[in-house]
């Protein structure tokens, strides 16, 4: 998750200038897998992720492939573009949703990635809910304008049906990572409605399929992004869509990085914490 200036350019590299602001979609695809081959490359079996597999953004000059690049407009924040890689998650997380404008919408857990696919799904036209257990998450969202449940306090099946006519949610967001979450995904789903699987589980949750029979509802999985969900996040910033001030909620120098991650590990009010490389 980065934001930075184009320092040089390797051989052969077209359309990118010396100085342009960019930020990096750190997938390397196994072009040669069944995946990339039927044009979704971006969950290629092989996939290798810049920063995790390899080294990452957290020096002052990053060597990447110049298919990972995407150029931001002249006038964006350089704090606020080092979103564009969680927020093109919720771009593609809402894009494979199809979320019509006008649409219930409930977002189970309201942690960072959460509460950008609640903005994102706002952004849509969506009629958003929140759900999330955390007091200082709870306000951050409700500071950011959305309506919030605490599920633990409120029934929140009871409540999406009292707002929605007891039709129940046409696009429920699974963020939590928590069987209580996965519980309640299937409870409040519309019929036909869509429910997308955005979390990551450490263990195999139970999911209530005789809900899908019922319902006829749809799971859709969501991992990562595509070119167009990062180019959507870049307009979405640009034009405020996500409150990027809201979002980022500390920012540290790079010499300071061990304490930065020691204070997000126990601050329950942070989101999104930024290290500054250099002086941009």
């Amino acid at each position: 998750e980065m934001s930075g200036v184009i320092e040089a350019l390797g051989d052969g590299v077209a359309d990118l200038v010396v100085g342009q602001k960019v930020v990096v979609r750190p997938l390397e695809p196994d072009l040669d897998c069944p995946a990339s081959r039927a044009g979704y490359p971006h969950i290629s079996h092989n996939l290798k992720f810049l920063g995790l597999d390899t080294d990452g953004a957290m020096q002052e000059v990053w060597t990447v492939p110049a298919h990972t690049i995407h150029v931001l407009p002249d006038d964006m924040r350089m704090d606020h573009a080092a979103l564009i890689e969680p927020v093109a998650v919720a771009c593609h997380d809402v894009r494979l949703s199809g979320l019509q404008p006008g649409e219930d919408v409930v977002v189970i857990g309201g942690g960072p990635i959460g509460i950008l696919c609640a903005m994102v799904a706002r952004d849509a036209g969506g009629k958003v809910l929140v759900s999330e257990v955390n007091a200082a998450r709870l306000a951050i969202a409700q500071k950011l304008g959305f309506d919030t449940v605490n599920p633990v306090e409120t029934d929140l099946q009871a409540l999406v049906n009292e707002r929605t006519g007891n039709k129940g949610a046409d696009v429920v967001f699974e963020v939590s990572g928590t069987q209580p979450g996965v519980d309640a995904m299937t409870a409040v789903a519309a019929t036909r409605g869509r429910i997308v699987m955005v979390a990551i589980h450490a263990q195999k949750p139970q999911i209530d399929l005789f809900q899908f029979f019922w319902r006829e509802l749809k799971l859709i999985g969501a991992r990562v992004y595509e070119p167009e969900d990062y180019e959507k996040a870049i307009a979405i910033v640009a034009s405020g869509g996500v409150d990027a001030d809201t979002v980022i909620t500390d920012v540290s120098p790079l010499r300071d990085i061990q304490q930065a991650f020691e204070a997000l590990d126990s601050s329950p009010n942070a989101l999104k914490s930024l290290i500054k490389v250099g002086d941009l």
